[in-house]
């Protein structure tokens, strides 16, 4: 490992030097992908740094100790070494986690997907809160939130949503959020007072490039027509919405959110990208089992990953065992307590998951 660290802070050395270089400027892909290779890059030499700046710490005062005499000196010298130790220790584990395989698309937008599942009305409704909780989350990380297609139930709840969330970093902290969410309480439809339980689906998936999955048109059927629900008035009475049919997938997709047609025709390209590169990365998933199994739920959308109960005012996680008693501030968005547990687990696994095949 620590051979690898010496070989990157020579890259991070040479990566410096070729962006002082003038032509660099000039092309602003190479100026991009070494702007990125050096962000990913200091982190882990500052780290590596630190350590070995802790461990020189620590065989300085053991060597001082042998030769030292005073005693108020020695116990100044043995809390030094305590604390390098501790250093060392946490910067060992950091160093590792900062050199686990990053996940290719953790820097991607994501596209979220939010479908009412058991409860009916209330279900819809519960999806209306869900989608205010990312949109939340996403306005406290300065993240822009754009609907690309939604289905009202007339409460004020959502059938079904879908929407792009667009940041640095946004699929590294959702993409922990895919399967199904389920909802304890009395539903403001309910007139009998009895707590019930309602669940809604959740898909995350990185935003994919033309790069990343190559569409067929041929392959592409697209329907229009008028848009239904809230909107504008040229959204109603045009026929601007439109229905993508992927004919050897089968995939559906509707946008009906934009008054221009040929805007809703590009939303549902980019659903339909992303699905597709979701479908493509599920089949390495499957197929690379040892991965799979040091994950912390990260796409599944059948599996139960959280419950809120309104009655007690909790959230739990069922993957990692974690139970918060502030509903209301995760329901408005606070997500980051959760989201760095799930990060933290997922890490842990992976790392137990790579000394166990050494």
């Amino acid at each position: 490992m620590y051979d690898k660290l010496e070989d990157l802070c020579l890259r991070l050395e040479e990566v410096i030097s070729q962006l002082g270089e003038p032509d660099v400027a000039g092309d602003q892909d190479r100026f991009r992908r070494l702007m990125k290779e050096q962000n990913d890059l200091i982190p882990i030499v500052d780290a590596y740094k630190k350590y070995k700046a802790a461990s020189e710490t620590v065989a300085d005062s053991l060597e001082m100790l042998e030769s030292e005499n005073d005693e108020e000196m020695r116990e100044m010298l043995k809390e030094e070494l305590s604390q390098a130790r501790e250093d060392v220790d946490r910067l060992d584990h950091q160093l590792k986690v900062l050199l686990l395989p990053r996940d290719p698309n953790d820097d991607k937008n994501v596209i979220v997907e939010i479908r009412a599942g058991a409860g009916g009305d209330e279900a819809a409704l519960f999806a209306a809160d869900i989608f205010r909780m990312y949109s939340n989350f996403a306005e406290r990380n300065r993240w822009r939130v754009e609907t690309m297609n939604s289905n009202e139930n007339g409460l004020g709840g959502y059938k079904e949503i879908i929407f792009m969330i667009t940041g640095q970093g946004a699929y590294s902290k959702l993409k922990y959020e895919s399967g199904v969410h389920r909802v304890q309480r009395i539903p403001a439809t309910e007139s009998g007072g009895r707590i019930h339980t309602s669940t809604v689906t959740v898909a995350i998936m990185p935003e994919a490039e033309e790069v990343d999955v190559q569409i067929d048109m041929n392959d592409c059927r697209f329907d229009v027509f008028r848009a239904s629900g809230n909107g504008g008035q040229c959204v109603n009475t045009t026929d601007s919405a439109v229905r993508l049919t992927h004919i050897p997938t089968g995939i559906v997709i509707s946008c009906q959110d934009e008054k221009s047609q040929l805007k809703n025709k590009d939303k549902a390209l980019k659903v339909l990208r992303s699905r597709l590169y979701e479908l493509e990365q599920a089949k390495k998933h499957d197929a690379e089992a040892e991965t799979r199994r040091s994950q912390v739920g990260t796409g599944d959308r059948s599996e139960k990953i959280r419950t809120y109960n309104y009655p007690q005012g909790r959230v739990t996680d069922h993957r990692i065992k974690l139970t918060l008693h502030r509903l209301d501030s995760i329901i408005n968005g606070d997500l980051e307590e959760i989201i760095d547990s799930l990060i933290a687990a997922d890490q842990a696994a992976k790392l137990a998951n790579m000394q166990e095949t050494a």
